[in-house]
């Protein structure tokens, strides 16, 4: 399965120094041993489209071998736990979908 997450920060939150330590946290985050494989970055300079959304600033895309790995990862994965610990006071907003491949 695959795991997208958009994370919009506070206002507050958008400066070169918190962009550099959320960085370094979504490398740490991406070391998760549930994970198959998975990456993390900014919106790409696409053009602008009545579809397209532009306006969070990172996202992750995180594959998992099984559900239960994402379960895991979701529970008591200590990669992800300090992640969250560390950062969700930063968001004014997060969206979370999940895919499963067909």
């Amino acid at each position: 399965m695959e795991h997208h997450v958009y994370f919009w920060f506070k206002d507050e939150r958008k400066n070169d120094a918190d962009r550099a330590a959320f960085e370094e946290g979504l490398r740490k985050l991406a070391q998760s041993r549930n994970l198959a494989a998975g990456t993390w970055g900014t919106s790409a300079p696409t053009p602008e489209r009545p579809v397209t959304d532009h306006s969070w600033d990172y996202g992750i895309s995180f594959k998992f071998a099984t559900l239960a790995d994402h379960d895991a990862y979701q529970g008591d994965d200590p990669h992800h736990n300090e992640f969250v610990a560390s950062f969700k006071d930063w968001w004014a907003k997060v969206l979370v979908m999940d895919l499963e491949p067909r």
